[in-house]
């Protein structure tokens, strides 16, 4: 894993230092209510090959939409990019148990639709979790999840053909991209965040993909710091992938 991640940090500086000039820096307010403010390095992309979103990836950026960025904050550093290597991935007692719970549901990949269905579900997640004016459902697929830059699908998650949840993630020939998910606020006792990680490190074991891209594991932030319950986990920190083990 060393190699890997020294050879893509050699070729990421020389790409790096051709693309530099098209990236800006946006400052907003956080949008993980931190009091501080937020600063989105990013650039918009047209398409992109699969290496050289391999190389943003492993490099700690992340897509919106057809931008990738990353978190340049002059007063924060919390959010740290995480990666699973699934093939070393070993389930706990709770993750067992949440394999269990979810027995009952289907799954299904499907392409990136901005329908009724997917909209509606979508928009009610939000109006629970993350009720600020500014978060619509159709913003979310318009300006975030749609994108011409790489593959996407949607991972959806049904119960008697009701859908329940969904998982919108970027997929390449040796890496996974979990971009974002979903769900009915009603299930919350099904843990189906934990249980889309669950499905996607299986589906990474079955077809051989070695990293699995969690995005930001953010210390303090319940929405975010339940990824670095998956053991072993890798988070960037100091330009570098560090493993941590279970306690």
């Amino acid at each position: 894993m060393a190699l890997y991640d020294r050879f893509c940090n050699q070729e990421f500086a020389r790409l790096e230092r051709q693309l530099d000039r098209y990236f800006i820096s946006l400052r907003m307010e956080c949008p993980y209510q931190l009091p501080y403010e937020a600063t989105f390095y990013q650039a918009l992309f047209g398409p992109l090959t699969d290496h050289v979103m391999e190389l943003f990836l492993a490099a700690g950026y992340r897509r919106n939409g057809n931008s990738l960025y990353t978190m340049r904050c002059a007063s924060c550093s919390s959010c740290i990019p995480i990666r699973l290597h699934p093939a070393e991935f070993r389930m706990n007692r709770n993750q067992r148990r949440v394999m269990k719970k979810n027995a009952d549901l289907s799954v299904h990949f499907n392409s990136v639709q901005m329908n009724e269905e997917n909209l509606l579900l979508c928009e009610r997640f939000l109006r629970e979790r993350y009720p600020q004016r500014s978060n619509t459902a159709l913003g979310y697929y318009s300006g975030f999840f749609l994108n011409h830059i790489v593959t996407s699908l949607e991972l959806h998650y049904r119960l008697d053909g009701r859908l329940l949840g969904n998982g919108i993630i970027d997929i390449g020939e040796n890496w996974m991209n979990a971009v974002y998910f979903y769900f009915d606020p009603d299930q919350a006792g099904r843990s189906l965040g934990s249980f889309n990680i669950l499905t996607m490190v299986d589906f990474c074991r079955q077809k051989g993909i070695d990293y699995l891209y969690l995005g930001y594991y953010i210390p303090g932030v319940s929405a975010m710091d339940y990824k670095a319950r998956f053991y072993p986990h890798y988070l960037r920190l100091d330009n570098t992938w560090r493993r941590f083990d279970r306690p």
